[in-house]
């Protein structure tokens, strides 16, 4: 994913793509969506609180468990530490006290586990917080594994958790880009086609995907264009999620491809 951020940025920050030029050109409705996941996981009383919790959690749990690990912490401690973490996020809905005012959701979530890392908690402790007190199950995310995986670089564990965030949102992107490919039939053109959506090495020729679509390559181009476009537009969706405006959704956007530029 790093070596193609360039494309990606291009994708992202296009004009020409994604069919705005400026702040102002973003949807009347914005404040309907912007921090929308965040506000809703904190409504308790909500019927879909949970599964946007869900989402969050699932979102950042391997990045936050990365930044514990670059902190030092060994795999059952940082599995333990971060278990621990979530545990208490739902059990005191800490998510209720992310203010929108503060700004990012992401840079609310590094700090409220900077605080929980500070108090010292031991691994004893996390674990009994850990232990049934979630209200979703977290044993399908093997973190270590997915850690393991990891290059060796000395970044700091701070751009270490942003890169994975990076990464997080940009695999929610594509999932749900893919979903929506399966849902009309069509999920193995998205295989095809995403290697140009990434820029990668490997991707099919155009002249390729021409004979395999029956289409003609202008035809080819026209829909990797399409693609990348709704590639954009959900990544802007997703971001708007957890942060405040329609400037910090650009700033945000510059973020996550710088971070995945280191």
């Amino acid at each position: 994913m790093t070596r193609n951020c360039s494309l990606v940025a291009a994708v992202l920050v296009s004009p020409k793509l994604i069919g705005m030029t400026a702040v102002a050109d973003f949807p009347q409705d914005f404040h309907t969506t912007h921090w929308s996941i965040v506000t809703l996981a904190a409504d308790t009383a909500s019927p879909d609180s949970l599964a946007a919790l869900e989402k969050l959690c699932r979102a950042y749990w391997f990045p936050l468990y990365a930044y514990v690990r670059r902190r030092g912490h060994d795999v059952e401690e940082a599995r333990d530490l971060t278990q621990g973490f979530f545990a208490v996020l739902l059990e005191k809905n800490y998510v209720a006290d992310a203010d929108t005012n503060r700004g990012r959701f992401r840079t609310f979530l590094l700090s409220a586990l900077g605080h929980y890392l500070a108090n010292e908690w031991n691994r004893a402790h996390a674990k009994k917080r850990g232990g049934g007190t979630s209200r979703f199950s977290m044993d399908a995310l093997d973190a270590e594994d997915r850690y393991r995986l990891e290059p060796a670089d000395s970044a700091s564990p701070e751009r270490f958790y942003d890169r994975r965030w990076a990464e997080a949102v940009l695999a929610a992107v594509l999932a749900q880009l893919r979903r929506e490919f399966e849902d009309t039939g069509r999920g193995q053109r998205f295989d095809d086609l995403k290697g140009h959506l990434l820029g990668d090495a490997d991707a099919l020729p155009y002249e390729e995907l021409a004979a395999r679509m029956g289409i003609a390559l202008t035809g080819v181009r026209s829909v990797v264009h399409r693609m990348r476009k709704r590639f954009a537009t959900l990544t802007r969706n997703e971001i708007a999620q957890t942060v405040t405006s329609p400037e910090e959704v650009e700033d945000e956007i510059r973020h996550l491809f710088q971070s995945l530029a280191e």
